[in-house]
């Protein structure tokens, strides 16, 4: 496929950064991870202990959560009419001994902890300037022609031709992440964090946050998912636990000119849900418009960050070597991811 020759927009939204990186770019502020970010992170290791940073993908358990999305369904493969689980394929007459177990899943890519793509939101916006707004997506890619859905009648393939998660994934996403301890402020209480105590957090992790960062949000709610065991309160995504305030707009504005590379946090959905109220005009989700629409900063939500933010609290520290790349499969708007961090 070849390169846009150029924007494929006449118009681009308000504090947006489309064709800043390039007009035909799918990485976004991906973009500012470069070898220097990934030096700077080597920096933060110091003992050489590895942290999981992801739920088990059954968790949270049911769809008590988003009714759309289902825990993964696990099965073994068959070979010659037989489940290939625990499977004696050699021959006994040879003496062989081989016993198999191979198995498949149907797996909802945004269940558990996860990556956000960018073609996982996008808006009605008229990015020709016509009147006329149609859904486009980060960097003016339309839905029409760069992200197919289910059904199509030219027969072309399902999913996102373009702005898929398997760009990310060819990125290799490494760098130094930066924990804010949201929880140390808030308790395991339902509170809209904006900018005040947002820089109140930054403040108390003593970093300096730097263009390529990885920032990762800690509320405790992952740690409620877990204790949970797959029976997780239906109160539990609306009355628990930290969120940023997707309308407060010096909030917004931090982010961008922070030059984070991506967002990440330990509850569902980032910001709250919905973040005004019902009859709000424009994005519902107006820190998800920003970052995944506006400025192309991927989300990450369901992290599990809890013993992370023990064992940073124990080193005074707030800085880790980052390794978080999603799944390489093409044409998906998102994906389930097993962030891995090293301090």
């Amino acid at each position: 496929m070849t390169a846009a020759a150029g924007p494929r927009w006449t118009r681009r939204p308000p504090q947006s950064n489309w064709g800043d990186f390039g007009a035909d770019d799918q990485l976004g502020r991906l973009n500012l991870i470069t070898p220097a970010c990934v030096l700077r992170a080597l920096q933060s290791v110091r003992l050489g202990r590895s942290f999981c940073l992801s739920l088990p993908l059954t968790l949270p358990g049911g769809s008590m959560l988003n009714p759309r999305r289902h825990p993964p369904r696990l099965q073994p493969t068959v070979r010659d009419g037989r489940p290939v689980f625990n499977l004696p394929i050699g021959d006994p007459a040879l003496g062989q001994t081989d016993v198999l177990c191979d198995d498949a899943v149907l797996l909802h890519t945004q269940y558990s902890t996860q990556w956000d793509g960018f073609a996982h939101v996008g808006h009605l916006f008229d990015a020709d300037g016509t009147g006329r707004p149609q859904a486009v997506y980060y960097n003016g890619f339309r839905a029409g022609d760069d992200l197919v859905g289910p059904g199509d009648p030219q027969g072309r393939p399902t999913g996102a031709l373009r702005l898929g998660i398997d760009a990310f994934a060819g990125k290799a996403i490494q760098s130094r992440g930066v924990l804010l301890d949201l929880k140390a402020i808030a308790g395991l209480a339902r509170v809209r964090i904006g900018y005040e105590p947002f820089m109140r957090a930054l403040d108390a992790s003593g970093a300096d946050v730097q263009p390529g960062d990885i920032l990762c949000l800690y509320t405790g709610f992952a740690d409620l998912v877990l204790d949970m065991a797959g029976q997780p309160d239906p109160a539990l995504r609306d009355a628990r636990c930290a969120v940023l305030d997707g309308r407060d707009e010096r909030l917004l504005q931090w982010i961008v000119d922070s030059g984070i590379a991506a967002l990440c946090a330990d509850n569902y959905g980032v910001e709250d849900i919905p973040a005004g109220g019902p009859h709000e005009c424009g994005a519902r989700l107006p820190l998800h418009a920003l970052c995944l629409f506006k400025q192309g900063i991927p989300l990450g939500e369901l992290w599990y960050l809890g013993e992370l933010a023990q064992a940073l609290r124990g080193q005074r520290q707030s800085t880790f070597l980052l390794t978080a790349p999603p799944l390489r499969l093409p044409g998906a708007v998102g994906s389930p991811v097993t962030p891995v961090a090293t301090i």
